[in-house]
């Protein structure tokens, strides 16, 4: 099989490209419909980014027959019910292997040695920037502003890291996973992100004292009745675990299945060579499916699915209050909780010794499992408190297999 590049689409055609080698002048074009339509292109690669014109140009090789290879994660996660279903219809499949988790082969694995199984969850740490940040300020102390910046210095977060650090690059990833083992599209307005913007040293130490690392968590699981739950946010994760000795910008992703077990998938989450590994892989595989008739890139098999809403969702909690220093304070908040059906496993209110006299000190509070909803109507009934000064600081304490 030999691979040819017939057209490749640039904004300015004047641009020196020495690197790029001896490609005929007439391969570059500025039409991105010209390239679609061109009958030499068999297969499309879409690596511009965005969401608007990569769209178009997706789409319009699916409607074409064309089968897409993209590393989008953007794309596919905020636009993929539309192009899914384009996919589906047109039965033309999508490869999205860079777009996660970078170097790591975890969709074809997913394809290839999961396809006998029924995936029962995904967890792990699937965004290389917030981990490296959350690392420094776990082993130097340093601020979240602090951490950022140096990663940004290093060149591990973009110069603007929005996406990065509130959780939705996590997230979008985490979508694609979702879609893939359980066959149907999903909305993102669905899921439930949060990042890691509101992390404190002072968490940090507290998660330290209690025995847990702070990562930024996906989770992925299905529930008995065939829902799906979805979220990233930060977590309280045993220092024990596999999970809290990933550092760096290195990512995680636990698979269970529910004949092979829980498998481990580790490395380099982004980066240049790591993206056009998957891409070149994935272009390779797309080629085999124009030639051989066949294809394994993916077709959703499902017209649509049911989420678990965020409420229903259980884990235990940590939850931090800043309260005014006197009597009784702990007794009213605790009382809250009991009448929401939380139950606590730990309490925790270290004096300050720099500041002895304070008004105001940290209290905080370990649960043990509950649904999300139910702790959310407490703690909206605590902040009407007038002990209480701030919202209270809220991570989950996640219990991985």
């Amino acid at each position: 099989m030999k691979l040819e590049v017939a057209r490749i689409l640039v904004r300015d055609p004047a641009k020196n490209r020495a690197t790029v080698g001896a490609v005929p002048a007439e391969v570059f074009t500025t039409d991105w419909e010209q390239l679609v339509n061109d009958p030499k292109v068999d297969i499309v690669v879409e690596l511009i980014g965005g969401t608007n014109r990569a769209f178009d140009i997706v789409a319009a090789a699916l409607r074409a027959g064309k089968p897409v290879v993209t590393g989008n994660k953007a794309l596919l996660a905020e636009r993929g019910v539309e192009l899914f279903e384009l996919s589906r219809q047109t039965n033309t499949p999508i490869h999205f292997e860079a777009a996660v988790a970078g170097g790591i082969p975890i969709i074809r694995t997913l394809q290839d040695s999961f396809i006998g199984n029924r995936i029962l969850s995904f967890s792990g740490i699937i965004n290389g920037t917030s981990n490296y940040m959350l690392g420094r300020m776990t082993d130097a102390g340093l601020t979240f502003e602090e951490a950022l910046a140096e990663a940004q210095e290093l060149g591990y977060a973009e110069a603007d890291p929005t996406l990065d650090v509130n959780g939705w690059d996590a997230a979008h990833k985490a979508i694609l996973l979702a879609s893939l083992a359980y066959g149907f599209p999903i909305d993102p307005a669905a899921i439930h992100v949060s990042g890691i913007e509101k992390v404190t040293p002072l968490d940090i130490k507290f998660a330290k004292s209690l025995g847990y690392v702070i990562k930024l968590l996906a989770v992925i699981r299905e529930q008995d009745n065939g829902a799906v739950e979805i979220r990233v946010q930060p977590s309280f994760v045993s220092e024990s675990h596999i999970l809290a000795s990933v550092h760096g910008v290195f990512n995680a992703i636990a698979v269970h299945g529910d004949t092979a077990g829980e498998s481990m998938f580790y490395g380099r989450g982004a980066g240049q060579n790591p993206t056009a590994s998957s891409v070149v892989g994935d272009l390779v595989e797309a080629a085999r499916g124009v030639t051989e008739g066949r294809h394994r890139g993916f077709l959703p098999y499902k017209e649509q699915g049911v989420l678990l809403p965020v409420e229903e969702t259980t884990t235990g909690y940590y939850v931090r209050f800043d309260v005014v220093d006197k009597p009784g304070v702990l007794a009213q908040i605790a009382t809250v909780l009991a009448e929401h059906g939380v139950s606590l496993s730990g309490t925790h209110s270290p004096a300050d010794s720099t500041n002895p006299d304070a008004a105001f000190r940290d209290v905080i509070f370990l649960t043990h499992r509950c649904p999300y909803g139910q702790l959310q109507g407490a703690l909206e009934e605590i902040d009407r408190m007038e002990d209480v000064n701030k919202q209270p600081v809220v991570f989950r304490i996640e219990t991985l297999s």
